[in-house]
């Protein structure tokens, strides 16, 4: 085992390193690379566009990708651990469905649409992340305190769901009444995208995730104990109730975080980390939490290279991308569940 990870852990960074600057590289407008080099190292080039595509564009999107992937797979891998569920996901416990209900909240209800200007005092894309978070938050709030009522996992389990529901809803009747247009600016931002993320918003982005993060790192002990059980995991000193809290505020967190500035991304979160248990043979965290979060970013940042269509100057939607490459990994899951060790 120490053989595989001295291997992973040297592999994951160099894709890793190889994808980012693939993402500075790569776009619908070709830009020679000692061109990029020299952006990075903050010389002038001609043409100008150059140098605000790759810093104000090409860069926050790679860091996004980048964070956005680490964070939706590491929520999965905690959602499933807790529930001890391997098709668990970010998506499970309805947060991303808060979400999406305060984005078509204010996109269509008030109508607060991307990039233009309307009359609520926050218009734009500022709104639609506050309403994200807000959703969210919310959501979040609500399976926070059926988590302190409830000491059940699996009825847990389905009080999220059925608060998926109930969203997935409101949203249906709010598409129902709104016109066209709001509905078409709705679904586009469901589609998904890493390039929302500006300059500006990229520090608030960066810092949320990193401390939703940190949060997953600190939970590797109890983490362990759970995959023992909840009774082995009390008698070894572990809270599990305070646990189980802290597991599901910090994906909530996660979640909440890539969803409001990214747009609710599918499969990143349920894939990855089967993806890495395949790759490392093992259910320890202390191995599989890290190499998760590197194959998350992995996975995202090859998801947005693929974005663009080669030789032309089309865009694909992300949430068209990421089911090419997660539901293969599903269906091998789901076929040789047996023969893949998940808890011990």
């Amino acid at each position: 085992m120490k053989k595989q990870v001295c291997f992973f852990y040297p592999f994951l960074f160099l894709l890793l390193s190889v994808l980012f600057i693939g993402c500075l590289l790569y776009g619908a407008v070709s830009i020679p690379f000692d061109s990029v080099v020299r952006i990075l190292q903050g010389a002038e080039t001609e043409p100008a566009a150059w140098q605000h595509i790759v810093l104000q564009s090409r860069l926050p999107q790679a860091i996004t990708a980048l964070l956005a992937g680490a964070s939706l797979a590491v929520s999965g891998l905690l959602l499933q651990t807790l529930f001890r569920n391997p098709l668990a996901g970010p998506s499970i416990l309805g947060i991303s469905d808060g979400a999406n209900l305060g984005v078509a909240a204010v996109m269509l209800y008030f109508g607060g649409t991307l990039g233009l200007e309307t009359e609520l005092p926050l218009s734009g894309s500022l709104a639609v992340i506050l309403a994200a978070f807000g959703g969210a938050a919310c959501i979040l709030g609500l399976i926070l305190y059926f988590s302190a009522k409830l000491r059940n996992n699996v009825m847990l389990l389905i009080v999220g769901i059925m608060i998926g529901y109930l969203a997935s809803s409101l949203i249906s009747v709010l598409n129902y009444y709104a016109s066209t247009d709001k509905v078409h600016a709705f679904v586009m931002w469901g589609l998904g995208n890493f390039s929302g993320v500006s300059l500006k918003q990229l520090p608030c982005f960066v810092l949320f995730s990193l401390v939703g993060l940190l949060l997953a790192l600190l939970l590797i002990k109890p983490l362990n104990a759970l995959l023992l059980g909840e009774m082995y995991a009390a008698n070894l000193g572990i809270k599990v109730k305070h646990v189980r809290m802290w597991i599901l505020f910090c994906t909530g967190l996660l979640t909440a975080t890539t969803t409001a500035f990214c747009g609710p991304i599918s499969f990143i979160g349920l894939a990855v980390p089967h993806v890495a248990r395949l790759m490392l043979g093992s259910s320890n965290h202390q191995l599989l939490l890290p190499v998760t979060l590197l194959t998350g970013a992995c996975v995202a940042l090859l998801c947005n290279l693929l974005l663009v269509l080669p030789g032309t100057q089309m865009i694909l939607p992300l949430n068209a991308i990421t089911p090419m490459l997660g539901a293969p990994v599903i269906l091998y899951v789901i076929v040789n569940r047996k023969n893949i060790q998940y808890f011990n």
